[in-house]
């Protein structure tokens, strides 16, 4: 029986210290499940207080060495900064920064106001951006370490009536290729995570048209996959050493219609909408 995920990772990875955005529920909680059950130390960073009083809880059941929370928006420079430094303070260091958080935005273009298209962009972007520069110069410091980049399938696949968030993942995606160039002969990785639809809460403070949302959520009941499969997925490829990562199997299909027949891509894809 191969080892669990986070033993895997924790092969590259030994000192098992992990801060995680978005972490109280959603990718971000399976994540963090996946690593409390091989015992590493744990910082969570969510806007919701009370939902990450609970899970730390729980997450100490299931294994983790320690768990250390932080109620605090990704778009707070300061604050989620402070929050980085603090967790790597307590934990003598940091291994891996999982930069989760983010929202959806949809729309037609031309109807999707700037207001959401700033909000996307700040929490999306802006927000991996302040989660790399807090962790980087720690990385950097210890020799080592890996930044996790959460974007999207929609960042390469980038669908009708998603322009805001399709443009925001695609940044997730340039900038953690830029981080991999930039860490190239050290042993510091990056690595981009491209999940396509599975159920999630993700939709819980989307700004979108309500014919948007149902299309969304239908894509989403359709799937069999599950954020603790994703999880368990996306720590095992990054064991291996991989950059792109795309879960599930079904949408590496798409991953490679686009790169190598783009234009007959952007006339196949929007047949597909439900």
């Amino acid at each position: 029986m191969s080892p669990p995920p986070g033993a895997r990772l924790a092969a590259t990875l030994p000192g098992r210290r992990a801060f995680l955005t978005g972490a109280a529920s959603g990718l971000g909680l399976a994540l963090a499940t996946e690593l409390a059950r091989d015992g590493w130390t744990l910082g969570l960073l969510d806007r919701d207080a009370a939902r990450l009083e609970a899970v730390a809880t729980t997450l100490g059941s299931a294994g983790a060495a320690a768990v250390h929370v932080y109620a605090a928006d990704v778009t707070d420079e300061a604050g989620f900064g402070r929050a980085v430094a603090d967790f790597a303070a307590r934990a003598g260091g940091l291994d891996l920064m999982v930069n989760n958080a983010g929202v959806a935005v949809a729309g037609r273009f031309e109807a999707t106001p700037l207001a959401d298209w700033r909000w996307a962009l700040d929490v999306n972007v802006l927000g991996v951006v302040v989660g790399c520069r807090a962790a980087v110069p720690i990385l950097r410091a210890q020799g080592a370490g890996l930044i996790l980049n959460v974007a999207s399938a929609a960042g390469f696949a980038s669908g009708p009536q998603m322009s805001a968030y399709n443009a925001s993942k695609a940044a997730v995606i340039s900038i953690t290729e830029t981080l991999v160039q930039e860490f190239h002969g050290t042993r510091l990785r990056a690595a981009v995570a491209m999940p396509g639809f599975f159920p999630t809460n993700l939709l819980e403070a989307a700004r979108a048209p309500a014919d948007s949302l149902a299309a969304a959520r239908k894509l989403m009941q359709r799937s069999n996959y599950t954020a603790g499969r994703a999880a368990a997925d996306l720590l095992c490829a990054c064991a291996g050493g991989r950059v792109h990562v795309v879960v599930p199997d079904r949408y590496v299909l798409l991953w490679r219609l686009k790169r190598f027949f783009p234009q007959w891509f952007l006339g196949w894809l929007p047949k597909q909408r439900p």
